[in-house]
């Protein structure tokens, strides 16, 4: 019997088993596809994250950040945002008298990192290769997982950290709130002709933003927002046709002093907003996307899986009576409130910013143009907002 078995061992399921297992719980991950080992000499990975100072700090206090960063990770020192010219706003390292802002991350190597280190790790057993049949709630309490395979899994508490489409909130019958956007996004690596800086900008058009987003040595990731039938067509392309498109509609800077890029993989994705209307049940916690998932337009969603990773473990830090009722009220308090809120508002936020952005009505364009210009001048203002989204201004429990 395992203490809590997590479903899903991706980027926010492996990190919460690093940290339960730190605690000393016996931990068991399902994880039916791991990524191929990491190679230096491979391209970089089309799924990028970005990953805030405090979301390192989490993974440094838990001894993967060493293993991700012997890989490769890229630090950026600079966001910029901007509509028309002389509206931008930058928000700097320097602000906060920190020597980055956060990182650019490949997903996989994230997952590999943590996995790395939960494979020297005694009291956690990972069931890699494999998928989750059914699941089963016994009437005294905990949960059953049963595998492909014919392995059933049990534990006093399952975690479904296993993404949007989550099988663990299917099977505890939480339900979600929430809707599609109208837009679309595609994400594209590109190799530049010299090394981007670590300075990572999002211009904002009607039909959606367009960004850059620094890598490793001479790559970067570039997304376009945009309708779902432009997106369509851009995504079928090829890579030289959609770098002319690029070229022509993305801003001047991409391309400044004659830089040159190439394309060299694309793809597309919705853009979705989901919450989950509860994240405990007597059996069962859900964790990151799992449990919200939210627009991308800031990057916010793995850093919110791993504010809850921080929450829930401030829970389990005192080693509870697992099976008690005070433990699963203080989930509740302590974990599945302080969360929903946070998230809540952060959802809320990006919503804002998403529909004052996504449309050309004169007076509306002119009130978002100078809220920008004026944020830009209020440095106290620009302080507060870059805390926030680091993860800096946390809830108090």
């Amino acid at each position: 019997m395992y203490d809590f078995c997590i479903n899903g061992g991706g980027m926010v399921g492996a990190t919460l088993a690093l940290g339960l297992a730190r605690q000393g719980y016996q931990v068991a991950v399902i994880e039916p596809v791991m990524p191929p080992p990491f190679e230096a000499s491979d391209g970089p990975d089309l799924r990028v994250s970005a990953i805030s100072e405090h979301s390192a700090d989490i993974l440094r206090a838990l001894g993967a950040w060493e293993a991700i960063e012997a890989m490769r990770v890229r630090p950026y020192d600079t966001l910029s945002v901007w509509e028309n010219d002389g509206s931008e706003t930058a928000f700097t390292a320097n602000m906060l008298d920190m020597q980055q802002l956060g990182y650019f991350v490949e997903n996989r190597v994230l997952q590999l990192g943590c996995h790395e280190v939960l494979q020297s790790l005694d009291n956690v057993t990972c069931f890699v290769g494999n998928k989750v049949r059914r699941f089963a709630f016994p009437v005294g309490g905990g949960a059953m997982a049963g595998l492909v395979d014919g392995t059933e899994v049990q534990a006093q508490w399952l975690v479904g950290a296993d993404g949007a489409q989550s099988v663990v909130r299917k099977a505890a019958e939480i339900g979600t709130t929430g809707w599609q956007y109208d837009q679309r996004a595609l994400g594209m690596t590109v190799k530049m002709s010299s090394p981007a800086t670590p300075h990572t900008w999002q211009r904002f058009y009607p039909s959606g933003p367009r960004a850059l987003l620094p890598m490793y040595d001479n790559y970067a990731s570039l997304v376009w927002y945009d309708s779902a039938d432009q997106i369509q067509a851009l995504a079928r392309l090829d890579n030289a046709a959609l770098a002319e498109k690029v070229s022509e509609a993305f801003p001047s800077r991409l391309t400044v002093d004659g830089t040159t890029f190439t394309v060299l993989d694309k793809a597309a994705f919705p853009l979705t907003r989901a919450h989950a209307s509860r994240y405990v049940t007597p059996s069962v916690i859900l964790v990151g996307d799992a449990a919200h998932t939210v627009n991308p337009l800031a990057g916010q969603g793995v850093n919110l899986g791993f504010r809850d990773i921080e929450c829930l473990l401030s829970v389990t830090a005192d080693h509870p009576d697992l099976t008690s009722a005070a433990f699963f009220r203080a989930l509740q308090t302590r974990y599945e409130k302080p969360r929903q809120r946070d998230n809540r508002l952060m959802m809320a936020g990006l919503d804002s910013v998403y529909a004052l952005f996504s449309n050309d009505l004169g007076p509306i364009k002119w009130v978002r143009n100078q809220v920008l210009a004026v944020t830009e001048k209020v440095v106290p203002a620009k302080r507060e907002v870059m805390k926030y989204a680091l993860g800096l201004h946390q809830w108090k429990f």
